[in-house]
Formats: structure tokens, C-alpha cells, sequence
């Protein structure tokens, strides 16, 4: 059933699964004390579809709608479970806690917050994937952290900083590519265009880090001796060399010949499989072992184990069952039009450019928020969104960069949202545990929320605002693009919703790899 063959939600409908759900999951999370957003989001999938029903929608046609969804976001999970795969091969080849005794034994405590997530950026615009970037260089970094007694929630902090900020500017990122194909750009003159928000808040997340590093953490207080048992435990368990190091070059320099992605991180599985059996002496079924159930170790260093004695693929089940439950509710808001009215009725009430401008960040992080995937919060305020810049007269490298900066880093700082449940399972936050704490990485990845705001700054003063060139609206007219009309009081009339849009945006990217 095609989204025109049913009845259209009004706003107070289609905000009422969204109101409920958001209660539910505050309920779980803060009266109960619980972060398992997992049931709270299946309450919403159901809510949602009692919703679709009544509006006419057969069952049969929002199943449709979830797993439209789904499937279009099952390259992620691949990449989830290649990951699970690389840190606990990864960890038994001893590439990782080689990363760390040479972190420890070289990075200074006051420059360790700045210099890692320079690291991550490097590795993920290198990857082209934030995920494989927190679950392998992060996952080290949280590790020499615990060595420098940093607290783990500003060493994730600063890896999701860096890690997100790379994954935006790689021509490799398959949500770098999304953003500018839902909006009608090219990726290279969206990479450009991002340019004028990525660096000052990169400069800006660098500076702090500096500062928290030099005058904030007690570097006074740190334990050598603690740092010297740390290193003493890596170099009696492992065989600690630059040799062992040769996976993560591997990956590297496959993602630097622009192979794709999931190859590239399959070939990092077998190397550092093949590493772990001829460097350190691990048996085949134990490579099985560590690449399904993870690594165990136990060193007597309470530090090394916990930090050591994780990966596999079963360590990231909570993760998937949590984003296809998520990827679930947003297909069911999708499909029901629940969302596609709500953002509607945002885009009705804005009649300026830095209005626009501000809403199109805002939706794509409150679909972020609502639905739980990234994909979903480029892709639809992209494609609702282009037609109002196009009749305006400005270009939609606006847009295609203001859904990056509400979509793509904002993902990892919401916790049911994909990027933020695995930064919290790959980087072992415990949030589950009782750690809440460790929660604050959210606002000490400055770089990921201060790019949104010096985007609306810009917004609002016209700064890197580009208006769209005569060549622009040439490729319009010839690609038949959709050029929204004004009413007389400046707002954009909204488009016929009776157009079936199951088939735009996301399916412009069903080859996606992981963020």
C-alpha cells in the first residue's frame, strides 16, 4: 500500500507515538534507572503501527515500512559484527595493546586528550568509518586514559570528537556520500563546503583539550608506578613490537587505495588473525574464539583486564538489537507519515534562510533523537528539505551540510541512537552497568555540537552561506529537480504528500558500509 493510499496523520497524531515513546524511554532510563532503551522503543514500534492502522494502513504495509528500513541499514550492522570481529583478533594479535604501551610510553598526559582524537580523525577519514575508528584506535586511546588515571568519560569524549569528525570529511563515509546525493550536490564540493564548520570546531575542541590537559587534569597525581605495572602486565602477555602493528597499516592503506570499506575490514580480521598465530602463538580455534566471544585475559591488572577482555561478535548483540529496533521505530514513523508530518510542519512555519537553515539541523537531529538512525536523519530532511533552498536561491550545500552537522555528529551523542549505543558498547562505558557517569562524553565531545552552532551562526550572518550559482540552477531545470513555491507571507507551500516517496533518499545509498 502506497503511503497515498491512506489517510494522512495530522500533527497531533503523528506526534503522539513520538511524545509517548520519548516518556516511556524517560521512564526506563532516569525514574528506573535502567539504560536498556531497547523495550521503551519496541512500546513505540507498536504505538506507531496502532497509529499506521487506524490512518488505513494494513499491517502487512508497515511491516513493509520497518523493514524497508532495515534492510537499507543492514550494511551497518555488517560492519558492526566486522568490528566485533577485528577487536577481539585484534586484541589476541597484540595490535592493540601494542597501541597502548607505546601510547603510554610516548604521549604526555596534558597533550593525551588533544593528540587522540587527532589520532581518531586521521584513522577515520583514513577508514572512512568513525565506527571502526572508536572500536579499534578509541578502544586503545581509553586504555592508555585509564594508564595517564583520566577519566574515561573525557578520553571518549575526545575520541568521538575525532573519530565522527573524520568519518564527515571522508570520501569514503557512506553518510558523507548520502548527504550530498539526497540533496543534489557532488561529495567533493559538499567535503569543501563543510570545510568552514569542521575546522574552527576542530580548532575549538583542540584548544580545550589542550587546556583541560595542561590546567584541569592533576597530571601531578598521576601514578608512574601504576603505568609502569600497566606496561610491565602488556609486555609479559603479549609480544610487543611495530610488527604486530601491521593490520591496522593494512586496513589503512586498502582504505587509501578507495577499496571498500567492509573488504578492507575483513582483511584487518585476517591479518590480525594470522599475526595473532605467528607473532603471539594463538591456535586457530582460539582465533574463532576471540573473533565470536572476544578476548580474556587476566593479568592480575584489574585495568588491563577490563579493558583487554572484550570483542567479538557477541559483544555487539546488545548493539544490533538495539539499532534494528530503533531502525524499526523509524521506519514505522516513516511509512505511517508521521514524521514526514511533523517535519512538514516545522518547514511551513519558516519564511528566511537562517530560519530554514536552523530547522533543517534541527530535524535531522530530532530525527536522530525520534528514530534512532543516522541515515534516516540525513536522508529525509534531505530530500524534504531541497526544494525550499532551491526556491529560495540558494544552493543546497547548505543543506547537505547542515543535515552532516544534525545527523552524522550528532548521532554518537544520543545513546539509543546507532552511533551513540555502539560508542557506548565498543569504548566498554558500562552505561548499562550503573556508570552513568561516563554519560558526559556527550558534552565533552565539543566538536561534534559545536559544529551545529557555528552553522547557524553563519545561518544568521550570511557567513559561507553560498547562493546557488547559475550552473546550479541549469542542473536543476535539466535533472526535472522539485523548486518549492511561496505563499504570501514568505513560507513554502508544502509539497503534495501524496507523492510516494518509500522509494527516494535512503535508496539513493543502498551500498552504505557503516558510519
Amino acid at each position: 500500500m502506497k503511503l497515498s493510499e491512506h489517510a494522512k496523520p495530522g500533527l497531533l497524531l503523528a506526534l503522539t507515538p513520538v511524545v509517548l515513546t520519548l516518556l516511556i524511554l524517560g521512564t526506563q532510563i532516569f525514574y528506573f534507572g535502567v539504560f536498556e532503551p531497547h523495550i521503551p522503543l519496541a512500546i513505540g514500534l507498536a504505538i506507531t503501527s496502532v497509529v499506521g492502522i487506524k490512518l488505513g494502513l494494513s499491517w502487512k504495509g508497515i511491516e513493509k515500512g520497518i523493514f524497508h528500513v532495515i534492510h537499507v541499514a543492514l550494511p551497518s550492522v555488517s560492519v558492526l559484527i566486522t568490528v566485533g570481529m577485528i577487536i577481539g583478533v585484534w586484541i589476541a594479535s597484540g595490535t592493540v595493546p601494542s597501541i597502548i604501551y607505546f601510547g603510554l610510553k610516548v604521549l604526555s598526559p596534558e597533550l593525551f586528550l588533544a593528540a587522540g582524537m587527532g589520532i581518531c580523525a586521521l584513522v577515520s577519514l583514513s577508514l572512512g568509518t568513525s565506527w571502526a575508528s572508536v572500536g579499534t584506535v578509541g578502544l586503545a586511546l581509553m586504555g592508555i586514559g585509564e594508564g595517564f588515571d583520566i577519566p574515561a568519560y573525557w578520553t571518549a569524549g575526545a575520541v568521538v570528537s575525532g573519530a565522527f569528525f573524520g568519518d564527515k570529511i571522508s570520501p569514503l563515509s557512506d553518510t558523507t556520500n548520502l548527504a550530498p546525493a539526497v540533496t543534489g550536490t557532488d561529495v567533493f564540493s559538499h567535503i569543501k563546503n563543510m570545510m568552514a564548520t569542521t575546522i574552527p570546531a576542530m580548532l575549538i575542541a583542540l584548544i580545550i583539550y589542550l587546556l583541560v590537559g595542561f590546567f584541569v587534569i592533576d597530571t601531578q597525581s598521576i601514578s608512574f608506578e601504576k603505568i609502569n605495572d600497566i606496561t610491565n602486565a602488556l609486555d609479559e602477555n603479549f609480544y610487543i613490537s611495530g610488527w604486530v602493528l601491521l593490520p591496522a597499516l593494512i586496513v589503512m592503506g586498502l582504505a587509501i587505495k578507495k577499496y571498500p570499506p567492509m573488504p578492507s575490514l575483513f582483511a584487518g580480521v585476517l591479518a590480525g588473525g594470522a599475526t595473532a598465530m605467528i607473532v603471539q602463538g594463538q591456535s586457530l580455534q582460539s582465533i574463532f574464539d576471540f573473533a565470536n566471544n572476544g578476548y580474556s585475559i587476566n593479568t592480575g591488572i584489574g585495568e588491563i583486564d577490563s579493558l583487554l577482555n572484550r570483542g567479538g561478535i557477541q559483544s555487539m548483540m546488545w548493539t544490533i538489537s538495539l539499532i534494528l529496533i530503533a531502525l524499526g521505530f523509524g521506519g514505522a514513523l516513516e511509512k505511517t507519515g508521521c514524521l514526514k508530518t511533523i517535519i512538514n510542519a516545522i518547514k511551513s512555519k519558516v519564511s528566511s534562510f537562517a530560519g530554514t537553515q536552523t530547522a533543517a539541523i534541527g530535524t535531522a537531529f530530532a530525527t536522530n533523537l525520534v528514530a534512532g538512525d543516522p541515515y534516516l536523519s540525513i536522508a529525509l530532511p534531505g530530500r524534504m528539505y531541497s526544494p525550499v533552498y532551491r526556491g529560495m536561491g540558494y544552493s543546497t550545500l547548505n543543506l547537505s551540510r547542515g543535515i552532516e552537522e544534525g545527523g552524522t555528529l550528532m548521532s554518537p551523542l544520543i545513546p539509543w541512537n546507532a552511533g551513540g549505543a555502539f560508542v557506548i558498547s565498543a569504548l566498554g562505558l558500562g552505561i548499562a552497568d550503573g556508570n552513568i557517569e561516563n554519560l558526559l562524553y556527550i558534552p565533552l565531545a565539543f566538536a561534534c555540537w559545536t559544529a551545529p552552532l557555528i552553522g547557524i551562526f553563519y545561518a544568521y550572518t550570511g557567513l559561507f552561506s553560498p547562493k546557488a550559482t547559475d550552473e546550479e540552477k541549469e542542473q536543476w531545470e535539466s535533472a526535472g529537480e522539485a523548486i518549492a513555491e511561496f505563499n504570501s507571507d514568505g513560507t513554502p507551500k508544502v509539497e503534495d504528500e501524496d507523492k510516494d516517496t518509500e522509494k527516494e533518499g535512503v535508496d539513493n545509498d543502498s551500498d552504505k558500509s557503516g558510519q
